[in-house]
């Protein structure tokens, strides 16, 4: 599965930051990716508009391809809404590996009642987020260098970056840091943890020995993650607050190699998430088509679709 924003509320905020965040996103990009010197050579900020028209212009709606004769579902991922959805009825989609997005979720139901709205909703704009005297100034994590040390940033230093920068793959917010600081606990009090993802065996083990198990994104258009299997076997949920996020998903018999588009990659590309939805992925679907009664083709399926703002994700 892989996963891009392409489109995010260009709101205004942090007029007070001044010119000095541009040094600081370039050397966080420079500490990132050291290899790169042009981060704009593709020319994908003025191309990438006339893309997601595209999907716009689709309704957003699901796009499932499968061979004539694939047997996999039809169509994935099923949408329900915490308006109405039990957590026993849930629970039937995920002893069944069968990924969901679930609807109204922040908006403070749960396991078909209503208990709270998650603050969330009201303070993680960007306008908000900007001016949040906790978190302006709190620097996050955009990155890694070269040695695996995180690169971090002010999040009001890389709004402004979001809101103004013409990178064909943007860096983009990946922060699991919440236990370090007061400031950085106050972000998961702006969110609840709903019925349905209750049982946790990681709470088996102590926090200190856990591997990481939540995360802040904030990321512009054209920023993702690469192709990818969550680590450790684990099962999954991303709440999207503002924006859009476009998913692909491949069911788990397709070979790694095919998903990842081996051989289909340019010497001028790389696998970044830009890159993937725009040329790979493409290019993946075609050969699929040519070559579907080889044995690494057979019964290949994908399946793209457009999370939403209050919309959860869930994957096993």
């Amino acid at each position: 599965m892989a996963s891009i924003l392409w489109t995010f509320l260009l709101q205004r905020g942090c007029s007070a930051c001044g010119m000095g965040w541009r040094k600081r996103l370039e050397k966080a990009r420079k500490l990132h990716r050291p290899s790169l010197k042009d981060w704009a050579s593709d020319g994908l900020s003025e191309s990438f508009p006339a893309f997601a028209e595209t999907i716009v212009n689709r309704g957003n709606k699901n796009q499932t391809f499968l061979l004539p004769d694939s047997k996999a579902p039809q169509n994935l991922p099923v949408v329900l809404d915490a308006k109405f959805l039990s957590t026993k009825e849930f629970h039937m989609y995920e002893t069944s590996g069968i990924p969901c997005v679930i609807r109204s979720i922040p908006d403070g139901y749960d396991g078909g009642r209503f208990e709270s709205e998650w603050a969330a909703s009201r303070y993680w704009s960007l306008e908000k987020l900007a001016a949040d005297p906790d978190l302006r100034d709190r620097f996050f994590k955009c990155g890694e260098d070269d040695d695996g040390k995180s690169v971090k940033v002010k999040l009001k230093h890389f709004i402004k970056y979001l809101q103004s920068n013409a990178d064909d793959s943007p860096l983009y917010i990946f922060d699991t840091s919440f236990e370090e600081d007061r400031k950085a606990k106050r972000v998961l009090a702006d969110y609840r943890v709903p019925s349905y993802f209750s049982d946790d065996l990681f709470q088996l083990v102590s926090e200190a020995r856990r591997p990481p198990y939540r995360w802040f994104l904030v990321g512009p258009e054209r920023s993702g993650s690469t192709v990818h299997v969550d680590p450790l076997a684990t099962s999954a949920w991303n709440t999207l607050m503002f924006g859009k996020k476009r998913w692909v998903l491949f069911p788990p018999h397709v070979p790694k190699q095919v998903v990842k588009g081996r051989g289909l990659v340019r010497r001028d590309e790389d696998d970044e998430a830009i890159h993937y939805f725009m040329f790979i992925l493409p290019r993946i679907k075609r050969k699929a088509a040519s070559l579907k009664h080889h044995e690494d083709y057979k019964d290949f399926a994908c399946y793209e679709f457009t999370q939403n703002a209050g919309g959860t994700y869930v994957r096993k």
